[in-house]
């Protein structure tokens, strides 16, 4: 069927549509070139009325105005040729202006486009640590900019653990994956914040990324302002938070094997080393207050996602935070647990989906969550290191349990960013109706 409206002015079009806030401004533009064309306009007329008596002025002001033809099309020929001339000098300025800021392969209306959905999209917190937490980033970053990443400050191994040693400052760790899966380019940042030097004995094993936020402290005099700098320079897409700025240290009690005795382990690379079965988890200090800004996110939030990622060494250490564990008990925001899909040795062997809700629950209170995201696809080989996290009887007897393939193909132990994201997004407007989606 052949197209009715021209390519050019088809294209010119989609610049009205609703959402983009270009109409206010085109609309005042318009405004102003007719008032421009009024004010011309009286300047002709005071002219044709004037120097009525210059036959060579009457004949040029005649074919200026078009007065040989009706007025109704006249008005029609200029209003048509005014819309088109303001309309195409705007496309093209705006072409002009942002194209060094548009990514090759891509356009202005489309880059304005995604901005303004991902700036209406829904208020959501997600909690965690590790890589758990920057894939699922990494997905919801394409749905909303009103993202607020909590993390984990309980690191105590490889670069973060010598850096907090030597500099005294929080891991830096989780915040720089978490940086890098929000940046909007994330294909050369990851691989510059995650490279790590080796050959130097003092650089051997630290990341750049860590030793840029290290420096950013001394700079600007804090922890939680480096990572706010960092957040700016890299144009991350939301924020990224410390759960609390305490110096706080992971214990656990473990069970080993064949044995009735429980040892005390203390930090959080340790636990996953010790050869048994963990049974509870703490903080020391157990009183070290959120991050403020931490407490308004939530309060504030639309959905909290917590997970995926280490039981006992990414996701409790957050949550066993006081302060900041009320605040999710006190929010009225959906809450979401996302399961691991694969059992991490040393924390959570032979695990199901059920033994990970109750291993959270028996530390923070029951029916925290409305909602437990469980992966049902066990089609691909994950290795001998590691099992199946399983949707076992007792899980499906849970009526908060939502089942959904979330592996990623390549890497099956993981969750796919993407069927992450799109799955959580599809819940929450499922959840909350279209009113919330509207408002969003």
């Amino acid at each position: 069927m052949p197209r009715l409206v021209p390519v050019t002015v088809w294209k010119a079009l989609r610049w009205f549509r609703p959402g983009l806030g270009v109409k206010r401004w085109f609309a005042l533009v318009l405004a102003g070139i007719t008032l421009l064309g009024l004010g011309f306009a009286i300047v002709l007329i005071d002219l044709y009325r004037t120097d009525s008596s210059n036959p060579i002025l009457l004949t040029l002001l005649s074919y200026a105005s078009l007065r040989f033809i009706p007025r109704i099309w006249r008005a029609v020929v200029f209003g048509a040729l005014g819309v088109g001339f303001v309309t195409y000098g705007i496309l093209k300025l705006n072409r002009s202006v942002l194209q060094p800021f548009v990514r090759p392969g891509d356009d202005v209306l489309r880059q304005i486009k995604n901005y303004r959905r991902r700036e209406r999209g829904p208020r959501i917190v997600a909690i965690g640590g590790g890589h758990g937490l920057s894939t699922l980033l990494r997905g919801l970053k394409f749905h909303t900019s009103n993202l607020t990443a909590v993390v984990t400050v309980a690191d105590d191994g490889g670069s973060s653990g010598r850096l907090r040693e030597s500099h005294g400052i929080l891991p830096p760790g989780d915040i720089r994956n978490c940086l890098a899966a929000l940046s909007n380019d994330e294909a050369l940042l990851t691989q510059l914040f995650q490279y790590r030097f080796s050959g130097s004995p003092e650089l051997e094993g630290h990341s750049f990324g860590n030793l840029f936020i290290a420096a950013l402290a001394d700079i600007t005099g804090s922890f939680e302002d480096a990572v706010v700098e960092s957040g700016r320079a890299l144009s991350v897409n939301g924020r990224v938070l410390p759960s609390t700025l305490h110096d706080v240290k992971l214990v656990a009690s473990v069970e080993l094997p064949h044995s009735v005795n429980e040892v005390r382990v203390e930090g959080e690379s340790k636990i996953p080393a010790m050869a048994g079965r963990v049974n509870r988890v703490w903080l020391e200090p157990d009183n070290a207050p959120a991050f403020p800004p931490v407490i308004k996110a939530i309060l504030n939030a639309d959905m909290i996602v917590v997970g995926p990622g280490s039981l006992y060494t990414s996701i409790l250490p957050n949550l066993l935070v006081h302060d900041l564990l009320a605040a999710i008990q006190t929010s009225r925001a959906l809450k979401i647990y996302v399961c691991n899909i694969a059992t991490q040795s040393g924390e959570t062997d032979f695990f199901t989906c059920y033994d990970h809700v109750r291993a959270l629950e028996n530390h923070v209170g029951e029916n925290i969550f409305d909602l437990v995201l469980c992966n049902d696809n066990y089609e691909h080989d994950i290795g001998a290191s590691s099992q199946w996290v399983r949707v076992d009887e007792k899980t499906l007897s849970d009526s908060r349990a939502y089942c959904a393939d979330l592996a990623d193909d390549a890497h099956p132990w993981r969750h796919d960013s993407e069927k992450l994201a799109q799955v959580i997004m599809d819940i929450f407007y499922e959840r909350t109706g279209p009113l919330t989606e509207s408002r969003a």
